[in-house]
């Protein structure tokens, strides 16, 4: 399953409402996940990000998102306004055990990134078979 607790985000959305985004350091991205029968799914809000500057990668059960988006004005020209972010954009995600990182499937489209992430299959429920007793029985475990 997914780790619920994210102090650093709660932090960053705090430090954004105070000071405003900062332009110099990474941002979060936007997240919902949910688990659907035997997979895991995470989708990223990423809008108007180029796809090849989306890198993913998993380090001891740690998902690592990120994620570039450049400003659409040629340079040197003076902007009037400017209130899409721009910059880096940073996610961490703390995986348990019962996920298998091995087969993390990824997709982009119409601005979101998606993950399916399959649950580990020593993870899923299985049948123990009993022997003994006049007939065997089973008992799920």
């Amino acid at each position: 399953m997914l780790m619920r607790t994210d102090p650093f985000r709660e932090l960053d959305r705090l430090t954004q409402q105070v000071f405003g985004p900062a332009t110099n350091r990474p941002t979060a991205m936007a997240m919902d996940a949910y688990r659907s029968g035997d997979d895991f799914f995470v989708h990223f809000d990423l809008p108007g990000i180029d796809p090849e500057t989306i890198e993913l990668d998993v380090e001891r059960n740690v998902l690592n998102v990120r994620a570039e988006r450049r400003s659409p004005a040629p340079e040197g020209a003076e902007p009037l306004v400017a209130e899409r972010p721009t910059g880096t954009f940073t996610r961490q995600l703390f995986l348990g055990d019962t996920l298998d990182t091995e087969r993390i499937d990824a997709s982009y489209e119409a601005g979101v990134l998606t993950l399916r992430i399959p649950v580990a299959e020593q993870a899923k429920p299985r049948r123990i078979q009993i022997t003994g007793g006049d007939a065997p029985r089973q008992i799920s475990g």
